[in-house]
């Protein structure tokens, strides 16, 4: 019985300990901003990724206008 109060006290002592200095907030809003941050990279990698597909599909248009206009003028 003794053994269990005072495993009881020092669990509760460690949680008050943790939650006194901000360590456990912390570390939650640590491991939040992180998946944030992994979110918002992977969005930003996806984005990228359209804008070169879209560079290189006007590139791609603007050769064929040119080489349509080339022929035109021959």
């Amino acid at each position: 019985m003794a053994a269990k109060v005072m495993g009881l006290a020092l669990v509760v002592g460690a949680v008050v300990g943790l939650g006194g200095c901000g360590l456990a907030e912390t570390t939650a809003g640590a491991a939040s901003n992180a998946a944030a941050a992994a979110a918002q990279t992977k969005q930003a990698q996806q984005q990228l990724e359209q804008v070169r597909q879209q560079v290189d599909q006007a590139q791609q248009a603007a050769a064929a206008a040119r080489a349509q206009a080339e022929a035109a003028s021959q």
